[in-house]
């Protein structure tokens, strides 16, 4: 059985990607764009893995044998 370990260290590096995106995007007149335009991709990325990693781990429908016939 597959632990939650990657998913949760994942979320933490993103969380401190986001925090660096927050704290370090420059000045001017375009910084809540570009900070939120960043932001807004990581999230995605991170959704995207996630769900996708899950899916894997945890299928919603079992695998079965298939019948060969002769």
């Amino acid at each position: 059985m597959s632990s939650s370990f990657p998913v949760v260290v994942l979320l933490v590096i993103l969380l401190g990607l986001l925090a660096c995106s927050w704290f370090f995007t420059p000045k001017g007149p375009q910084q809540t764009l570009i900070r939120t335009s960043l932001m807004l991709a990581l999230t995605c990325c991170y959704l995207m893995w996630m769900v996708t990693y899950l899916a894997q781990v945890h299928p919603l429908i079992s695998p079965r044998k298939a019948l060969v016939e002769h």
